[in-house]
Parts: C-alpha cells; sequence; structure tokens
C-alpha cells in the first residue's frame, strides 16, 4: 500500500499538469487569429492545368522554409483518386538541396476545389486531422501563369508563377488583391531564384 506521502506527491503533478495543459490551451486559443473578413477563393481550378512545377515569387516567413535560401519550386503531380503528389525544392543556405514530398487533397467534397488540404506528415498519420493544413487557392491568372495560395488565418502565403520571375507590375498587382483579403505584407520575402 502507497505511504501517504507518495499519494500526496501524486496528486501535486497531477494538478500540475492539469494546470499547464489549462495554460497551453489558453495559449493556443489566444494565439488563433480571428479574421472579421472571409478569405475567398477562386471558383474554381483545372487541376490538369494546375499540375507541373511553380517557382516561388514571395512568400510570408513560415518554420517549414526557414533553412531555404531561393530557388524554391513546387511541383504538383496528379494522381488517381483525385489526390496531388507535391513535390517542394529549394536550395538551403547551407548550399545543399532540400525535398519534401506530401499528398494533396480536395478539403470537403461539396466544396470548391481551389480550397484543398496538405499533409507532408507520413501517412500512417493522415487519420490526424491536424497533419493536414490548409492549401486555398486565392488568386489565379485566367492563363495559369500564376497563382496565390494562402489559408484562412493569413499566416502563409506564396505567390507561384510558372517562370522564375514575374512582372513588378503584374506582382504589385496580385499584393494589391492580397492586401485587400487582409493580409499583412510586412514581412515579405522575395525569392531568389537563379534558374
Amino acid at each position: 500500500m502507497p505511504a501517504n506521502n507518495d499519494i500526496q506527491k501524486g496528486n501535486e503533478m497531477a494538478n500540475k499538469l492539469h494546470r499547464y495543459l489549462l495554460i497551453i490551451g489558453a495559449l493556443f486559443l489566444l494565439g488563433k487569429k480571428s479574421n472579421a473578413q472571409e478569405l475567398s477563393v477562386v471558383d474554381s481550378v483545372d487541376l490538369q492545368r494546375y499540375a507541373g512545377t511553380w517557382y516561388e515569387i514571395a512568400r510570408l516567413p513560415n518554420k517549414f522554409q526557414q533553412d531555404c535560401a531561393g530557388n524554391i519550386t513546387a511541383t504538383y503531380i496528379l494522381l488517381e483518386g483525385g489526390r496531388i503528389k507535391v513535390v517542394n525544392r529549394c536550395q538551403r543556405k547551407d548550399g545543399d538541396s532540400s525535398v519534401a514530398e506530401g499528398i494533396a487533397r480536395r478539403a470537403a467534397s461539396e466544396g470548391p476545389n481551389s480550397k484543398l488540404k496538405v499533409r507532408f506528415a507520413p501517412s500512417f498519420l493522415s487519420f490526424l486531422p491536424f497533419v493536414w493544413g490548409n492549401y486555398w487557392i486565392l488568386d489565379l491568372a485566367p492563363d495559369y501563369s500564376y497563382a496565390v495560395v494562402g489559408e484562412p488565418n493569413r499566416e502563409y502565403l506564396w505567390v507561384l508563377a510558372r517562370t522564375p520571375k514575374l512582372g513588378e507590375k503584374t506582382l504589385d498587382g496580385i499584393l494589391e488583391r492580397v492586401k485587400k483579403q487582409g493580409y499583412d505584407l510586412a514581412s515579405l520575402i522575395h525569392t531568389k531564384q537563379s534558374y
């Protein structure tokens, strides 16, 4: 039979753990951004035309790409069943290349195909909702020469193009439309492409 001292220590540990979980939960809720304005996406996407390689023109800083120095591309390959293979490449600061492969799928069968979910976690974790991130196509050129990808919290943003460079006037128009969607572009990174 455990001593009263051991039971008391166990109860103290449980209470501390409970307090930590409450604090973490509160911080998580406080950290969530709420935007009164709904983020709008393009009505629909021809995924056959969207497939292929895109060059990153600009992005908001994110933890996934903090080691990327430039030459960033995303390649989309259509798979059976409506899924899309995603291959992201970049040149790291040390000069080596980095490759990340993932899978994208439609976010909701009833919703527009411009709202996707993407995961880079191993497939055995795909049943967990939090491994799937939002990939919403916010802007798309009629000729599919550029695309803008974001997500509802406006923390992530990528401007993509079919060529390594995008005209200044075109980029300015894109960024103006993105600002109207409620994005803060003060920390926007213009990607270095040497292709």
